[in-house]
């Protein structure tokens, strides 16, 4: 995880020390003031120095005398998409994150990442891809690599470009390859944790194989998609329309070659000239409330068609997300041969 300590230092510190480890930081300039309990009582950057210095303030005086004590920051127990929104709207882009004890637990840096979501993530990274077969023979679906960088890596990149911070991977063919690439996380300032389906479980039941979310929200996907989802956005439709479940889609459009006849028992109401109808398809990506795990059968195959179908069986609120952007799954050999010639396109 981050090394938060780089960004404090405490109340005694001289400007002129204070300076020297401002300098040692490669891109930010905001350091963090702390007192002897390690709480934060204010922010210091370059600028308020060289105004402090300005105003005749001796480089031997302490950081307090040029800190602000009126800075922005982020309560970690209660993360506001709507608060995020607006700091990135006034161009503020280094927050820090304080506990309950205003001691720096993160800082959001809008510079590296979009978004801090209070979100745990679990990456279904168990298939064979046996239609992806020779390339899965001795590789994992989720380890091929497109534009030379393995398709997990950018679903693990972008969710942690959006604050999320604990992903499980569930894994099951070779997928102690899948441990030795990504270790812990550590190196990616994130939490990666695994669980291993002894049997396979489908999309959703190896949930119940995770022993703790730390969030009270869920998001869960396939490892082999392609795509740059604004994740911000799909969670804070979950929250805005109220919803225990939202499912990310892709538009399916059909085009009838003929003119339909719109009908009223056996009367003709209306006439469509070769209409095109729009569907939704299941993007394989879903945001929903930890509780809901409780309701999974344990130790049986449990897909997430069932857990949707669960849902609205138990009369709770299933919203769906059109995708925007890009996004491809890659489950036969063509569609990973397309990915490689998108790849070069996509903005993520």
């Amino acid at each position: 995880m981050k090394n938060l300590n780089k960004y404090l230092v405490h109340q005694s510190y001289s400007i002129h020390n204070t300076l020297q480890r401002i300098n040692d930081l490669p891109k930010e300039l905001t350091m963090f003031v702390i007192d002897n309990d390690k709480r934060v009582i204010g922010s210091v950057t370059d600028g308020d120095i060289r105004r402090g210095l300005i105003n005749n303030i001796k480089i031997e005086a302490t950081i307090v005398e040029v800190s602000n004590p009126d800075f922005y920051y982020l309560k970690a127990e209660d993360i506001q998409i709507s608060t995020i929104k607006n700091l990135r709207k006034k161009q503020i882009n280094f927050i820090p994150i304080l506990d309950k004890n205003h001691q720096l637990v993160d800082v959001l840096n809008f510079d590296v990442q979009h978004s801090k979501l209070p979100l745990d993530a679990v990456i279904m990274a168990g298939g064979k891809g046996s239609r992806l077969m020779p390339l899965t023979k001795d590789t994992p679906k989720p380890l091929l690599k497109i534009g030379g960088k393995p398709i997990i890596e950018y679903n693990i990149d972008r969710l942690s470009g959006f604050g999320v911070k604990n992903i499980t991977l569930s894994i099951r063919y070779l997928g102690q390859q899948l441990i030795d690439y990504f270790g812990d996380g550590s190196n990616r300032d994130i939490n990666i944790d695994y669980v291993t389906e002894d049997t396979p479980l489908g999309t959703a039941g190896a949930l119940t194989l995770v022993p703790e979310f730390k969030q009270e929200y869920i998001l869960m996907m396939n490892s082999d998609l392609l795509t740059n989802i604004d994740y911000e956005a799909m969670f804070e439709q979950l929250i805005n329309q109220n919803g225990d479940m939202i499912v990310a889609t892709t538009p399916y459009e059909v085009q009838i070659p003929y003119g339909v006849l719109e009908t009223d028992n056996k009367n003709v109401v209306a006439l469509k000239e070769k209409p095109t109808y729009t569907y939704y398809s299941n993007a394989g990506i879903y945001i929903f409330k930890s509780a809901l795990i409780n309701s999974i059968p344990k130790g049986q195959m449990f897909n997430a068609t069932d857990f949707m179908e669960m849902i609205i069986a138990q009369g709770k609120t299933l919203l769906h997300y059109p995708i925007v952007g890009y996004w491809l799954d890659i489950g036969k050999p063509n569609d990973f041969k397309k990915a490689n010639e998108d790849i070069t396109h996509i903005k993520f």
